[in-house]
């Protein structure tokens, strides 16, 4: 697979030809706004009833393939992850280490050189610390949750989320006005 380019030939996704200046509010309305969409299609139904528990896919977490394009979005994630566990069975531990999950998802996301690795952070961070407190708290053995949530992990990033990913890298000018 050759590198993805946009139309002035720069590759796509690094912090440095995806950054622009922009105004401090235009930022802030951007993570506000994504975090608000990440807590929507985590509480609401349909989406709650598969949302938490050790058996999960999040909806959601489509949107965490992000962070490679937009570095601002870690943010909007994270935001959204504390706001949508406050609904969660496991809430102290979902706030808190599930949002710290979601966080460090970000950043190693917004690192990556190639936009197909972009899920694999998601996938990886979530597995092995939402199992670390989702496995005890449910009476569970750690090696089942862990491969139940990492597959869950698996269908939101990469099966929608990559798609979603790549249909941004592929039409700048949409990309460019979420930037």
């Amino acid at each position: 697979m050759g590198e993805i380019e946009n139309e002035e030939g720069q590759r796509w996704g690094t912090v440095k030809t995806m950054r622009r200046n922009r105004p401090l509010t235009a930022t802030l309305t951007r993570v506000a706004l994504l975090a608000g969409i990440y807590a929507v299609l985590t509480v609401f139904p349909p989406f709650s009833s598969f949302g938490y528990g050790p058996v999960q896919v999040r909806v959601a977490e489509i949107l965490t393939v992000l962070p490679f394009l937009f570095p601002w979005a870690k943010w909007g994630l994270y935001i959204g992850c504390i706001l949508a566990n406050l609904a969660s069975p496991f809430m102290v531990w979902d706030i808190t280490l599930g949002a710290l999950a979601s966080l460090i998802s970000g950043l190693l996301t917004e690192r990556l050189p190639n936009a197909y690795l972009a899920p694999l952070p998601p996938v990886l961070v979530n597995a092995f610390i939402v199992t670390s407190y989702v496995a005890p708290l449910s009476g569970l053995s750690y090696w089942p949750v862990f491969a139940y949530i990492m597959l869950g992990q698996a269908i939101s990033c990469y099966v929608l989320g990559l798609p979603v990913l790549l249909f941004l890298i592929k039409n700048p000018h949409l990309a460019g006005r979420l930037q």
